[in-house]
Formats: structure tokens, C-alpha cells, sequence
């Protein structure tokens, strides 16, 4: 069985399992991702209800099989479905759970999606939000270049510099304390230890 990982400063176990390569599809622990639907055994009086083998969905990106289940991600041009099958036997027919919580009506529209591709039709798009917008990829990008100059020894200064602000090798040093080039890098430099510390599972939530 795989071991978890645990990340330090994050609060916990934020993947199913420990991924051994992180350029493959991530399962991340379905309470942190809200598009993940989750199903288990459907209670005594639902015989007819419906069976998932993942399996006959199309390709699986990812299959996990882990002590709390099955956790599946399966391919989809419209938008991959992430699953989790908390009984995974074949053939037993299955319920969907839906937390009440924040998330709520992402993990029905997610569902909802899952639910048309099962019984053979078009699933439609992803709920609004998911996945990251390109601004927000950019940001990041910016955001980790930012952090790694950081913890290379870069001042701020050098950093705007490497990050084609024109003007951190103009100003005086009076008026850079007071530029907004200054600022957006301490920003980004603030953010990124942020993320590093936790707040990257935030990225998982849609809002």
C-alpha cells in the first residue's frame, strides 16, 4: 500500500496517495477538491441502482487503489471526471454522497456531469472556475519565479529585474522603495510563501 505523504506547514495529507510523479494527473483528497465525486454502496432498497466501472468510461488518467477505497480520474474532452469509490466492488450498486458544505453545489454540478457521461450522453463542461484561468496560471508562474529568486538571495530589486520590469534598473533608490514594481514583487514573493506554507490547497476550491 502506498504511504501518505504529509506536507510540513500545509495541515495535513493533501493527496489520496503520495504520488511518485507529479507530471501525471494528482489525486488530491476529495474533501479538498470539490469536483470530485464521491459514491459508495447505495442502502438496502436500491438494488437498481447503477454499477461504475471506471473501466468503461474511456481512459483512466489515474487509478489508485488505496485502505479508503478506489480513487479514479477519468478522461473526458469536455473536462476529466475525478472519482472516488468508496466500495469498490464491481458490479454493486452505488450511491452518490453530497457533503453539506461550501462546496456544495460544485459537487452537484460535478456530479451532474458524471451522471450524463454514465448513461452514455455528453457531459458538458466543468463547473465554472475549474481549472485555474490562464491569468491565474500566469500569476503562478510569476509567483514561483519570484520565490525561487527569493530563496536564491535576489533582492527585491533584482527579482522585478529578472521579471522584465524595465524600470528596477532605472530608479533611484528613493523612488523604487515607492514604485509599483516594488510592490507587485513583494506581492508576489508574499503570496508564494503563502502557497509554500499551505495556502496552495485554496487552489483546489472554486469560488
Amino acid at each position: 500500500m502506498p504511504q501518505r505523504r504529509r506536507s510540513r506547514g500545509a495541515g495535513g495529507c493533501p493527496f489520496a496517495t503520495a504520488p511518485d510523479d507529479l507530471s501525471e494527473p494528482v489525486v488530491w483528497r476529495p474533501e479538498l477538491t470539490a469536483v470530485t465525486v464521491i459514491l459508495d454502496a447505495a442502502p438496502d432498497g436500491f438494488e437498481r441502482a447503477a454499477p461504475v466501472d471506471p473501466r468503461t468510461l474511456g481512459a483512466l488518467l489515474a487509478d489508485v487503489a488505496g485502505i479508503e477505497g478506489r480513487h479514479v480520474i477519468v478522461s473526458d474532452a469536455a473536462g476529466e471526471h475525478r472519482l472516488w469509490l468508496r466500495d469498490p466492488e464491481p458490479g454493486r450498486p452505488l450511491a452518490a454522497i453530497i457533503p453539506l458544505d461550501k462546496d456544495f453545489i460544485t459537487r452537484v454540478a460535478s456530479l451532474l456531469r458524471f451522471h450524463r457521461r454514465l448513461f452514455g450522453r455528453a457531459a458538458g463542461p466543468l463547473p465554472r472556475g475549474w481549472p485555474l484561468t490562464a491569468y491565474k496560471l500566469a500569476r503562478l508562474d510569476l509567483m514561483l519565479r519570484a520565490l525561487d529568486l527569493r530563496d536564491g538571495g535576489a533582492t527585491y530589486r533584482q527579482i522585478a529585474a529578472e521579471l522584465g520590469r524595465d524600470d528596477a534598473t532605472r530608479l533611484s533608490a528613493s523612488d523604487w522603495k515607492m514604485s509599483a514594481s516594488r510592490s507587485f514583487v513583494v506581492r508576489l514573493v508574499r503570496d508564494g510563501i503563502a502557497m509554500m506554507n499551505g495556502d496552495y490547497r485554496k487552489l483546489l476550491r472554486i469560488r
